[in-house]
């Protein structure tokens, strides 16, 4: 529809400029002119300019933005970067790894209870703006979602927290106010590094993505697992 009154318009335009009369008065003597202004266009403003305007005008009349709703759980890949899938499959598969190692069943035979465990920083080194966070999370929902292992909030969170049980003691009811002092604290801690070795020969590139992970005892500083999963993505244009 733009594209139809875009040349309407250019159609009229053109129309009126050349029914244009250009009244000149010498004396008592009125001469009417006739002028052809498609011809001084292309003699002085550049007629070709015009219709490279225009063109673009008419194009962009023309485009068309389309929005799909998808499965959130579809893979999709457009760049080539690091996006959600990866971000889900790795917490996936390396939260299925640390769950079955040795670590687990030996703190749970000596102390009688599952561990209690605090996902601390993830950081990212690669070239690329990813969010730890949306990996984080993944990680945090992989491991409550296990049964097998118990999950605190991180540091930010727990002062958050703190700061509305001190709320609490103060405007809450007294049987309702949590009480300080109450908190698990962590057996263990897991932190970590995503890095990435980008390779490109003319149109063609490799993003080769490598997440590293460990699980460290709170109280000795043992490191008590060591993970690792690669991504290789391989683009062509």
């Amino acid at each position: 529809m733009r594209s139809f009154f875009a040349i309407e318009f250019f159609k009229k335009y053109v129309k009126i400029l050349e029914e244009v009369f250009l009244v000149n008065n010498i004396g008592s003597n009125c001469i009417i002119q006739k002028i052809n202004f498609k011809n001084m266009l292309v003699n002085q403003f550049n007629f070709r300019v015009l219709i490279v305007v225009l063109s673009l005008f008419l194009l962009a009349g023309c485009a068309r933005k389309v929005v799909t709703r998808i499965d959130p759980n579809q893979q999709v890949d457009l760049s080539g970067r690091w996006n959600d899938t990866d971000s889900k499959l790795t917490a996936e598969a390396m939260m299925k790894d640390v769950l079955a190692r040795p670590w687990l069943t030996n703190f749970t035979k000596a102390k009688g209870k599952q561990p209690v465990v605090i996902v601390g920083i993830i950081s990212n080194k690669t070239d690329e703006y990813i969010q730890p966070e949306t990996f984080i999370n993944d990680i945090q929902r992989e491991l409550i979602n296990s049964g097998m292992v118990r999950v605190v909030q991180n540091s930010v969170l727990r002062e958050a927290m703190r700061k509305e049980r001190g709320d609490q003691q103060q405007f809450a009811s007294q049987e309702t106010a949590k009480k300080f002092g109450k908190e698990l604290g962590a057996d263990f801690m897991m932190f970590g590094t995503v890095i990435n070795t980008p390779d490109q020969e003319g149109k063609r590139k490799l993003n080769v993505y490598q997440v590293d992970l460990t699980f460290a005892d709170m109280e000795t500083n043992e490191l008590v697992w060591s993970g690792n999963k690669k991504i290789k993505k391989y683009i062509t244009n």
